[in-house]
């Protein structure tokens, strides 16, 4: 009988629906390092969410690991390279949370237009501040989506639905087809230069064949009344972790 490994906090539904398909399943969220390595020996499958970090020297003692599932979109906390060397396929849930985060980055965009963060400590501070708080609208202004992969299609057919200018950029792979109107697809620069808002949704390790200069240059070039929004899963693999920001620069008119 095959044997998987739930190293991370995950519903008890998920070891009910491998135990019935004839897999012995273990639960052991939050393992040391030290004492994962001694167990994944025995061990064919190991389902993981991203607290648990799958380094190439974990793999080393995984000798009869078949496969990796990631509960989740990115698979940043996993050597992929390492695994794919060892035979190992690594699985993940690329629309589990896409939804979530393309509505999640619409709120923010509304509070950042808004100023609602502001906003609510001012009035919290007793003050009512209404003429400081004036904000702008959404609709007719365009949104430069940078990645438009599972999260940032679905950023953009919802900035559409708020009658929103969209401009896409992906530079590895056909942007999707979803409802083309108001839509147009354009090169990083245009989508950077002409939006009045930005949604970055791309992995911070892919390069750009674009341009071969950093994606921190290309940013510092577009427009700076722009509104700028992050709310990507995947990082670079080895640097630190970004959460989820927004940034605004200079007001201009609309």
């Amino acid at each position: 009988m095959p044997k998987v490994l739930i190293a991370d906090a995950l519903s008890p539904r998920a070891a009910e629906i491998l135990t019935a398909r004839g897999i012995e399943v273990d639960f052991l969220p939050g393992l040391p390092a030290a004492e994962l390595k001694e167990c994944i020996g025995s061990y064919e499958g190991l389902a993981v969410r991203s607290a648990t970090k799958v380094t190439k020297g974990l793999l080393a003692h995984a000798e009869k690991l078949r496969v990796i599932g990631r509960a989740g979109i990115g698979v940043d906390n996993i050597d992929v390279d390492a695994a794919t060397q060892r035979g190992i396929v690594v699985m993940n849930t690329p629309y589990g949370n896409s939804i979530t985060a393309a509505e999640h980055t619409i709120a923010m965009l509304f509070a950042l237009c808004r100023q609602i963060p502001a906003a609510d400590r001012s009035t919290q501070a007793g003050k009512w501040e209404k003429s400081r708080f004036m904000g702008v609208e959404l609709s007719g202004k365009t949104l430069g989506v940078i990645g438009c992969g599972n999260v940032g299609a679905a950023v953009a057919e919802r900035a559409l639905g708020l009658r929103m200018k969209v401009i896409a950029y992906d530079p590895f792979s056909v942007v999707r087809a979803r409802p083309r109107s108001r839509r147009r697809e354009g090169g990083a620069q245009g989508a950077l230069h002409q939006g009045r808002f930005h949604h970055f949704a791309h992995p911070a390790d892919r390069g750009d064949p674009e341009s071969d200069r950093s994606p921190r240059v290309r940013l510092d070039e577009a427009r700076r009344a722009a509104r700028q929004l992050r709310a990507r899963r995947s990082r670079r693999r080895g640097g630190p972790r970004r959460r989820p920001r927004q940034r605004s620069g200079r007001r201009c008119r609309d």
